[in-house]
This record gives structure tokens, sequence and C-alpha cells, in this order.
């Protein structure tokens, strides 16, 4: 049976699972098509007389605004340079623009600007342009953030799926899931208790250490909307190998373990704001995990699994009971409106 055509935008497109997956490829690959923009990577590679550039932009609809651990500012800022760490890029500048709804609060606004004045600093990096643009009320929900960001890439850092090879070894930073479980404790009144705080952060810190020191990391993926599941899909779809990850090896806190089990959340799809996947060639995996585990943001680095021989496509996880089940894209929406 044919999927009936989708002739309007739903809320699942904004999940970065497969419908987002399906829009981008199906209409915005077809109009836009281009030897840059067809590789999806997080940032753009432009290729310059005098180097690399690497581009990148991301627009922020957070609901609610505030929540513990941070603001919509600060992964506006976060998230930004993270795409562009990702690509092996120092950040050089930001750019900021602003749709505010008539009637938002100035004491709320001068609270985001100022939690992404301190982001910008611990990233090292500058907001040197910007756009504001106000709509009559109601026809906005508070404030969107749009941000982007431009670096250098490094001549002798490539970083890119098809760089990935049988045997390499994946490593994530930390615990998952953080950031949409506290923004649906914060958005719903939950009550949940505990660690359960947004784990937004600038990593281009964290992986410049890494990458000064070691030769073999083959790819980095930041992973936001559609989490670790969706992102590792779309790394094995570009790399074309298969890979096996262990499920009692994926860091969670006690506090999201716990909540997504109360929600019925599988962790594995829910975002972050500050955790990454890296593949990395196996006799390097020790080197990176104590150089991680040395840096605020990757104490709790683990690895997770590794690639497969097998030159197809698929992410499987060996689950707690020892059996196992293939990984699948994020279906639907768990979690709309998560950053």
């Amino acid at each position: 049976m044919k999927n009936k055509t989708i002739k309007r935008i739903l809320l699942a497109h904004g999940s970065g699972g497969r419908l987002t997956h399906e829009l981008v490829k199906n209409l915005f690959i077809r109009k836009f098509s281009n030897k840059i923009l067809n590789k999806l990577d997080d940032s753009a590679e432009i290729k310059t007389k005098s180097g690399r550039i690497a581009f990148t932009t991301d627009s922020y609809v957070v609901d609610p605004i505030e929540f513990p651990g941070g603001d919509m500012g600060r992964i506006a800022v976060c998230g930004t340079v993270n795409d562009l760490a990702v690509k092996g890029a120092k950040p050089l500048a930001l750019s900021a623009g602003f749709i505010m709804e008539e009637g938002f609060e100035i004491k709320t606004l001068e609270r985001i600007l100022s939690s992404m004045k301190k982001a910008a600093k611990e990233a090292g990096v500058e907001i040197v342009t910007g756009d504001t643009k106000v709509v009559e009320r109601g026809k906005a929900d508070k404030i969107y953030i749009n941000t982007s960001g431009i670096g250098f890439i490094e001549p002798k850092i490539f970083l890119s799926p098809s760089k990935i090879c049988n045997g390499d070894s994946i490593i994530v930073n930390g615990t998952m899931a953080d950031h949409g479980v506290t923004v649906m404790n914060a958005r719903n009144n939950l009550g949940f208790k505990g660690n359960v705080k947004s784990d937004g952060a600038p990593l281009n810190g964290l992986i410049r250490k890494i990458l000064s020191s070691c030769k073999y990391i083959r790819c980095i993926r930041d992973l936001t909307r559609g989490g670790l599941g969706t992102s590792l899909n779309e790394i094995a779809d570009a790399s074309g190998f298969s890979m096996l990850i262990n499920q009692k090896d994926i860091p969670l806190s006690s506090g999201v373990e716990s909540a997504c089990a109360l929600l019925g959340l599988d962790p594995l799809y829910v975002a972050n704001e500050g955790k990454m996947v890296l593949f990395v060639k196996k006799r390097e995996e020790k080197k990176v995990l104590n150089l991680m585990r040395s840096h605020k943001y990757g104490r709790q680095a683990r690895i997770i699994g590794s690639v497969l021989k097998e030159k197809k496509p698929q992410v499987r996880m060996k689950t707690l009971l020892g059996g196992e089940r293939i990984v699948m894209m994020l279906e639907g929406e768990q979690l709309p409106r998560i950053c």
C-alpha cells in the first residue's frame, strides 16, 4: 500500500527524523541542488584560494524559552558553534537574527542576550552582525532566533562519513537525552526531580583538543533533533557501512532514564544540545577517551559500539536482554519544538 501524499507541513517535519530527511531530500535538495548542499553536512564546506571555510545557519523556536540549565539564547549560540566545530572548523564569527512578538518583555530579552554573550565568550567567538523584526501580537510565540556562523577549517583536517572504516569505534561524550527531557519537563510541569537539566554547551574546545592530538578521527556529528538514533542512521547512509551499538553502554543520567521510562520515550531519539558522536580508528580509542574525559564536556565519554565490515547502511543495537534490534530513523514527532 502506497503512503498517502502529504500536502501540508506537519510538526513531525521539524523532528529531525525521517519526515525531515524526506522533506529536505525531496523538496529542498531538488530545488536548490548543488555539490556543497547535497552533502547535507552540519556546515557547508566552501573552498577558497586561501583555504576552506565552514558556513552554517540554524533557527531556534524552543518552547519554553527558558528551562533548567539554559535558555533559547544559549542553545542558539552553542548549536551554531557546534555545527562548525564538528566539521573541524575554528568558529570565527556569528550572526543573530530575532523575530519577536509585540508585547514580549524586555527583561526576558535582556536575559536571553546576556546568555548568548556568555556562551559566545565561552566558545571564543563574537556575534558581529544581526537583525531584528517585530510581528503583531499573536502572530508568533514570544521570540524566534536564527544564528549563522563561519569558521576556518585547518588544512590537515578532513572529517566526513566517507572516511569511516570497518572496525572504527563509536564514541559519545556524555549522557543522552538531557535537553529534550528537560524541555518537556519544563513545558508540561511534569515535576521530574534529580539531575534533569539541559546539556547545552559549546563543544569546539573539546573537539579542538581531540583533533590536535589524534590523527585518525574519521567523522564527528553533534546530536540534536532526532537524537543519537537518527544521527547514526544518517551517518550509516552516507558511509555505506553497518554499525552495532550496545544499549548497556549508552550513558543516561538516572533522572532522564526514569523520565523516559515513565513517559514511554526512547532516549535514542530525544534531542541533545551538548553531545556529539565520534568515529575513530580503534587503535586510538583509548587516547581519545582519555582526552575527552579530561575536559569538562567529555567526563562521561564512552565507547558505545563499532563499525562493521558489512557494506550495508544499517544501525543495529545489542539490547540489555542480549538480542539485537534494528535502530531506524525517528518516525513522527516525540517532542515538538525542542530546539
